[in-house]
Order: structure tokens, then sequence, then C-alpha cells
């Protein structure tokens, strides 16, 4: 999955992302369950939290919605899908996880807001099909055979959620705007973030050969990738061997990567 020199190392590494991403995923559900629990037991009605649209009151529902469940039933449904897809976005997209996530979970629900029918509008179903469009489509845009293996597993999991994109005369009380705009957030989000999470071309543990005395016997160097909630930096070291210093030189290249904030602690 992940390259390293260090066999036990690459795996205690995707141990490690695996673990972050299930307390991530696992963490926000129980944040909804939380949720619906005090609402139930305090006998209360948290649907006005939900996205009204076109009002001023109603664009809290942006942040509140996809906290707020109708019922338990409601809940369980998106429960087990919401986590297995986060869990899936945070382990093959680590280093670009949280900002997938935010940007789905924000523009789904101010679309809803703008363009949904004048309801209240609950669940977070609609994070649920942006995520599965996101994986779904990063395989087609991103062409790597990791992807592509992602997402024809979720294609085959979760083909029976295209029939919640289009409205139904039979459940009105079902918000497939929040679907559809969900799904177009997920498929906008794989697009713009087709080139990122990858590790610059230079970061990889290989030899290159090259001739010369032009380089010295080892030389440090430091930069760094930025974007708007990740800052990753890389560290690439020149050594070259005493027997073959005056023809051939190799070039070991190392990668020490600093910080990895793909899983966000304030939810």
């Amino acid at each position: 999955m992940r390259k390293s020199d260090n066999p036990i190392k690459s795996l205690s590494e995707d141990r490690r992302i695996l673990q972050q991403s299930i307390l991530f995923a696992v963490g926000f559900a129980a944040l909804q369950w939380l949720v619906r629990a005090i609402e139930w037991g305090a006998s209360l009605n948290l649907g006005v939290f939900g996205i009204l649209p076109r009002t001023f009151t109603g664009m809290i529902g942006i942040i509140t919605a996809p906290l707020v469940h109708g019922t338990f039933l409601h809940l369980l449904s998106n429960t087990f899908p919401l986590i297995l897809l986060l869990v899936a976005t945070f382990y093959f997209y680590n280093k670009i996880a949280l900002e997938v996530f935010l940007w789905i979970y924000l523009i789904t629900g101010f679309w809803v807001w703008v363009a949904a029918r004048q309801a209240y509008h609950i669940g977070a179903s609609g994070i649920v099909y942006g995520l599965a469009a996101f994986l779904l489509f990063s395989g087609l845009f991103r062409k790597d055979i990791r992807s592509i293996v992602v997402a024809v597993a979720i294609a085959f999991l979760y083909n029976g959620m295209l029939q919640g994109l289009l409205p139904n005369a039979t459940q009105q009380n079902v918000s497939w705007e929040s679907h559809l705009l969900g799904s177009v957030a997920g498929v906008f989000c794989s697009f713009y973030f087709r080139t990122s999470g990858e590790v610059p071309t230079l970061v990889t543990e290989n030899q290159v050969m090259m001739t010369g005395n032009d380089l010295s016997n080892r030389q440090d160097h430091t930069f760094s990738t930025n974007s708007r909630f990740t800052t990753s930096d890389y560290q690439y070291t020149y050594s070259s061997p005493e027997k073959e210093r005056q023809k051939n030189q190799t070039i070991l290249l190392k990668t020490k990567e600093e910080g990895d904030s793909s899983i966000a602690s304030e939810i």
C-alpha cells in the first residue's frame, strides 16, 4: 500500500492510519447518537436545527443538520454506511481526507439551503452520498490502481443509492435534494483534489545512478507542501559512496514526513 524499505515500519504506519480512521468515523457517529439520545431522553424536537432553505435562521442547519435525525431508524440507516465511507476516505486518502470531509459537509449544506424545497432537512445522508461519490469518481479522475479498486468496491456496494437521487412520490419525507447535492459535492471534491495527497516524485525510496564529480558527499534538503488545513515537510539526502566517488555517484532519497494531520481532533 505504501512503499518503505522497512516492511514492519510500513505495516505499523498503515495500522496507525487505519486506527485513526476508525476512531474519527466512530467518534463522529457517536456524536450523532448522543444528540439523538438527548433529544429522545429530554423529549425535545431538534428538527428546528435542520436546514430551512433560504431563511436566515435556517442557515444554522448547515452545521447542525447532519447531527440531527428524526428517528432511531433514520439514524441507524445512516450510521453503518457513514462509518464505512469515512474509514475508507480517511484511510485511502488520509492526507486530504479532512479537507474533503469538511468541503462535502459544508458545500452540501449550503447548496441544500440555497436550492432545496421549503422544509426542514435533517440527517447525514447528504454526507453519505458525498463520500460515496468522492470515492467512486476519484478512481475515474486519478486512474491509479488503488483508487480504481476502491471505486469499483463502492460501485458494487452502493449501486442501490442511485434511486435516492430523484424525488419519490411515496417518500415525501426523504430529502432527495441532500442526496443529489451531496453527490455533486463529492464529484466536485474528487475532481478538485484529483492530484492532491500524492508524495512528490523526488521523495521516493529508490536509487538513481549519476556520473560526474559535481556532487558533494552529502547534502540535505527540505521542502514543504501546503494545503488549507495540512502541511507536510519532506527531507531527502544525497550520499556518495567512497568507492565510486570518481565516476558513479549514488543518490539515496529518503523521506521524512513531519506531522500527520490527516485526522482531526476537534470532532
